[in-house]
């Protein structure tokens, strides 16, 4: 969906928590004795990371073996011949991109005329390692905001290591260079937005009281150009249990609006438009997703609506004219009405057209969808379907060209199809491959195939399945099952050369759970996972793990599990309660204290997902899934690798630290632990940072699970 609101949920998305303080009462401190590893840079702490580290490296990353997985992964992530996806901005396709020569990056731009060439001439607007060498810093790029309609001054957001704190400099494309005495901010978790030349929107932290529990800003302002941060107009002030406040200028031409976004939790979320100074609340419900787009207003639902004497479905899309709606009309056409079978996963606007990306048992499909011609009306909307997509596949639009034209850029990817980027205008035939990935393994000796499972409580549960053609069923084949299982993400086929190389090449099979907590089904898929129906995720991937021993395709010793963030949730309640079904586990950058999380940087923002722990009848329940207090000494567990970063500022590296501590100190054997010092909530800030973890894990589990 196109807002600028969802930065909030993207910086939440994959979940992180950093460095907390650890002043408890005496009784907490007694019941957790890692406590002190919460403290992300302590000198103990850190002492402490530095010996597992090195403890994981001889054992994982010290070999030939290590050495030949990690410059095969590294070869992909740095290969010339990835394709540059870019976004279109006036006259220019821009893009960002990381090799070797770059292990930082570059920010460049080229023409639709050159693009299309083999090899593209770039023009570079700004040089991270030669920003990073003339500064002395380590900068990480992770964001651009430029204004319409020249794109000549932008907003360059850098993170000092890879997290979400970012500071926020104004750049010029056409001299190339940040601007002297333009904006600039502090390193905060900042979102801004331009208004005009002079004067930008800004949500960053303003000094205490002006953060979310959640560790967002709870207070948005104007701010003009050459005047102090300080004197920046109040916009609006949320409280301290809201997520994160943000404000933005739809800056499209005739069409120019303001908006003030109150994320109160991270599926509710109140939409005002501010006029004149005023705010004027979109009376939609708090857990739809309202999207203003010239004189159109959609709404997507997360539970049925019923207004204007008419019910609409959860996961239903409906659609009306803005100003009809904000003069108090309620007459809403449905564009997209989900079944048992079908969701909808996203939508994209060109200027006359409105592509819905839709899923079918977790597969894609595109439908196009024109507007009246009467603009005076709401009016039926015409459809037509886009060319099939193959089976198996992913179709996704990447880009298009709102405010110009019906330009669109699509990519077209399946678990042994390399991605192909396509571009087409709407009206003028079908789309024409511009760019196409090369393969990085033999596709040719394997075979996809979708599984269906039935979950413990009878739920019908979908999962993808990459297998050798002359994979013998006598549950010998080393498989690694993979899944995440939460914030209505949806996990669909994706081509992955690291997964290629690192695990099928090696005779491995590679297994994705669309679990519930998902998105794979729509809003009711996520739901049927939430707080207290938490555990159905678990019993959805635990279903899965058995039908593959059941299929004879693996068994509990060559079966291994890897997931991150929720995902490392996951994989925590994998290990603690299911850990009879796994020869070994990857944790990744995971939330596992579940006592604790809501006091832990960001966590407070996922209390909408888990529940509250602070609340001892939602504690009664959360306790059933919190890994860290789940563990026995007595139990056997299957090996396990925990990684995290040192930066990740969104769940932080405490969880992984104390639940690896915890095991050790029980003396369970097999527990290793590794933390990367850059990334923040991901595997490396550079490509080579991300080979070395990648590795790390896949022969872990290689290792582990013979």
């Amino acid at each position: 969906m196109t807002s600028k609101t969802s930065l909030w949920l993207a910086l939440a998305l994959g979940i992180t928590v950093g460095g907390a303080g650890v002043a408890q009462a005496a009784e907490q401190t007694a019941d957790d004795p890692y406590l002190w590893l919460e403290a992300t840079h302590d000198a103990r702490a850190m002492d402490w990371v530095k010996a597992q580290n090195a403890i994981t490296e001889k054992a994982f990353a010290s070999s030939a073996d290590f050495d030949h997985t990690r410059d095969q992964i590294l070869e992909v992530l740095d290969s010339d011949a990835r394709i540059p996806y870019t976004s279109r901005m006036g006259d220019y396709l821009y893009n960002f991109w990381q090799d070797k020569a770059h292990p930082r990056g570059l920010w460049r731009r080229t023409t639709l005329d050159e693009y299309r060439k083999s090899d593209p001439q770039w023009e570079t607007l700004l040089d991270v390692d030669a920003l990073n060498k003339a500064e002395g810093k380590r900068w990480v790029f992770k964001d651009v905001d430029c204004l319409k309609p020249s794109y000549t001054r932008c907003l360059i957001s850098l993170s000092p290591d890879g997290g979400d704190a970012v500071t926020v400099r104004e750049f010029d494309t056409t001299t190339k260079s940040f601007v002297k005495g333009g904006f600039e901010l502090p390193i905060a978790k900042t979102q801004t937005s331009w208004i005009d030349q002079d004067h930008i929107y800004i949500s960053t932290d303003f000094g205490p009281g002006s953060m979310t529990k959640s560790s967002y800003p709870r207070i948005t302002k104007e701010w003009t150009r050459g005047t102090p941060l300080a004197s920046a107009t109040m916009v609006y002030e949320g409280k301290a249990d809201d997520l994160a406040i943000s404000a933005f200028r739809d800056l499209t031409p005739g069409f120019e609006r303001d908006f003030v976004r109150v994320a109160n939790d991270f599926f509710h979320t109140e939409t005002f438009l501010r006029k004149d100074g005023k705010l004027v609340k979109l009376d939609v419900p708090s857990d739809a997703s309202a999207d203003a787009h010239r004189e159109w207003l959609l709404v997507t639902l997360r539970s049925p609506w019923t207004v204007g004497g008419v019910t609409y479905p959860n996961g239903a899309l409906i659609a009306t004219k803005f100003d009809d709606f904000m003069a108090g009309k309620r007459a809403f056409t449905v564009l997209f009405k989900p079944d048992a079978h079908t969701a909808l996963s996203g939508y994209a606007w060109t200027q006359h057209h409105l592509i819905l990306d839709e899923l079918h048992d977790v597969q894609s499909r595109l439908e196009v969808l024109t507007p009246p011609a009467n603009s005076a009306t709401a009016g039926d909307w015409q459809r037509e379907a886009m060319p099939g997509a193959p089976a198996m596949s992913t179709v996704a639009v990447v880009d298009t060209d709102p405010d110009r034209s019906d330009e669109y850029w699509l990519t077209v990817t399946g678990f042994l199809t390399p991605p192909s980027l396509e571009r087409g205008v709407l009206g003028q035939g079908e789309a024409v491959t511009i760019k196409h990935q090369p393969a990085f393994f033999d596709a040719s000796k394997f075979n996809v195939s979708q599984h269906f499972v039935t979950s413990k409580d009878g739920t019908r549960v979908p999962y993808f399945e990459i297998a050798p053609k002359d994979m013998k069923l006598d549950g010998s084949n080393r498989t690694l099952l993979y899944g995440y299982g939460g914030f209505e993400v949806s996990l669909q086929p994706f081509y992955s050369g690291s997964v290629g190389r690192a695990w099928l090449d090696r005779g491995g099979v590679y297994v994705i759970a669309n679990i519930r907590g998902g998105g794979e089904y729509g809003p009711a898929w996520h739901q049927a996972a939430l707080q207290a129906n938490r555990p159905k995720a678990y019993q959805d991937f635990a279903a899965v793990a058995e039908d593959l021993v059941k299929r004879g395709v693996t068994s509990a010793q060559h079966l291994g599990a890897e997931g991150g963030s929720n995902g490392g949730l996951l994989m925590g309640n994998m290990l603690t309660q299911y850990p009879q079904l796994f020869g070994a586990i990857a944790c990744e950058v995971p939330l596992l204290d579940m006592k604790r999380y809501v006091h832990l940087d960001a966590g407070a923002s996922w209390i909408a997902e888990y529940g509250n722990p602070d609340d001892p009848k939602q504690w009664s329940f959360i306790k059933t899934f919190s890994p860290y207090q789940n563990v026995h000494k007595e139990t056997h567990y299957p090996p396990v690798l925990f990684y995290t970063t040192t930066s990740d500022d969104r769940v932080g590296p405490a969880q992984a630290r104390k639940m690896a501590a915890k095991m050790e100190g029980m003396g369970i054997p097999n527990v290793w632990f590794y933390e990367n010092l850059e990334g923040g909530h991901g595997a490396g800030a550079d490509n080579k940072q991300s080979a070395h973890m990648h590795a790390m894990v896949y022969d872990f589990l290689w290792d582990k699970l013979q």
